[in-house]
């Protein structure tokens, strides 16, 4: 009877677990694709490489969603080919992980150089764009209050007098606000928008590998459950 309701606990234990694996699942979905919006469009990162991380989350997610839904029929119904499966598929998520998480380490290596790169596009492509690309190149300035890639010097192209930077530079942003006023301190940002991207990107990183780490976590002990009542499953016991 003590064993029997030792079992019933796993089973219920195991329910609980996959419904959290379903919201894991979920907010990998949303995190990936959050990411992906960040990178592409507020950033403007063109370098395929960025797209990686983001969208083994959304595939990751996605995967989980469907497992954990799974998962919670086989705990239920207590069918043993069910909770195999997915104490399988589980383990190769592991594993999917540890490898996203090795991309994601590389891909944080090389963060400067993909940033500093794609910074420099956008001041390069900024006079013969579209609209809705400039208005995001300055959003970028405003927002970050940066201006130029590593200093304001770097739109001295932006206009013949080789002295004038985007209005989105200014301290105090007005019409015609940038006008031969690169290097006045008082008027334009001098710092440049590279260390500050960068570091709100590491940022990010940071957070999605805390999370990755609790989700992580949480299967292993899935898994744990799911191979103790696979245990009593097979042994006959009485789960109910």
């Amino acid at each position: 009877m003590g064993v029997a309701g030792g079992m019933k606990c796993v089973k219920f234990l195991l329910f609980f677990f996959n419904f959290i694996f379903w919201l894991c699942g979920l907010a990998l979905i949303v995190v990936g694709i959050l990411a992906q919006v960040a990178l592409h469009n507020s950033f403007m990162i063109s370098d395929p490489s960025a797209s990686g991380a983001p969208i083994v989350l959304i595939g990751v997610g996605v995967v989980i969603f469907f497992i954990a839904f799974f998962g919670c029929c086989g705990a239920w119904k207590e069918n043993y080919c069910m909770v195999t499966t997915f104490a399988v598929l589980l383990s190769l998520i592991i594993i999917i992980e540890i490898a996203a998480a090795i991309t994601g380490y590389v891909f944080r290596s090389k963060l400067s150089t993909v940033v500093q790169d794609s910074l420099t596009d956008m001041i390069v492509n900024y006079k013969n764009s579209t609209d809705k690309f400039r208005e995001t190149v300055d959003k970028l300035q405003e927002d970050l209050k940066c201006c130029g890639v590593n200093s304001s010097s770097d739109w001295r192209h932006f206009k013949p007098d080789g002295d004038s930077v985007p209005d989105s530079c200014c301290v105090n942003v007005s019409t015609n606000c940038g006008v031969r006023a690169m290097t006045d301190a008082a008027k334009v940002y001098q710092k440049g928008c590279h260390d500050v991207v960068e570091a709100l990107l590491k940022k990010n990183i940071q957070w999605v590998i805390v999370a990755a780490l609790v989700i992580a976590f949480l299967q292993i002990m899935g898994i744990v459950f799911a191979c103790v009542l696979m245990r009593g499953i097979r042994s006959g016991y009485e789960v109910m």
